[in-house]
């Protein structure tokens, strides 16, 4: 069946011209966190995941790593620091299920800061927190890695 209208390019233009203004409603209801609380949220997040680690370097001193000014630390939580900037930068292109993803991640992660950064651990690592302890075992041990 044929339509009763004859599509013109007046009418394509129309339809273009509707569709964006569509869209540029659209984008202005979408709901975009302030940039500054992201950025709040961004550094709370990377402080309190390094002080696990004992990292010492506070919210501020972060900020200011961030603004690319200089700070009074250990270099190797100022490193811990940048590294941990540069991850969160690039986290929207990471997939938690791709195994060459998380080694990509743990790469920059920990760039300059071990011997093998993006590599499983093939050795048992203690972990101590006060007086409790407890180890981390190696993948193979258990069974499969993801996406095998």
């Amino acid at each position: 069946m044929r339509s009763p209208y004859i599509v013109t390019e007046k009418i394509l233009k129309f339809i273009a011209s509707i569709s964006e203004k569509i869209g540029e409603i659209n984008e202005n209801h979408l709901y975009k966190p302030n940039t500054e609380l992201r950025k709040k949220n961004r550094i709370k997040t990377i402080q309190s995941s390094l002080e696990i680690e004992g990292n010492t370097v506070t919210e501020e001193q972060i900020t200011a790593l961030l603004d690319n000014k200089r700070i009074i630390a250990p270099a190797k939580d100022i490193l811990e620091v940048q590294n941990a900037i540069e991850v969160y930068k690039d986290l929207k292109i990471f997939n938690p299920n791709n195994i060459k993803d998380l080694e990509l991640a743990h790469s920059i992660l920990m760039k300059n800061l071990v011997k093998n950064p993006g590599k499983f651990r093939t050795t048992n690592v203690g972990i101590v927190k006060g007086s409790k302890s407890g180890t981390s075992c190696p993948w193979w041990r258990y069974g499969k890695r993801i996406n095998e």
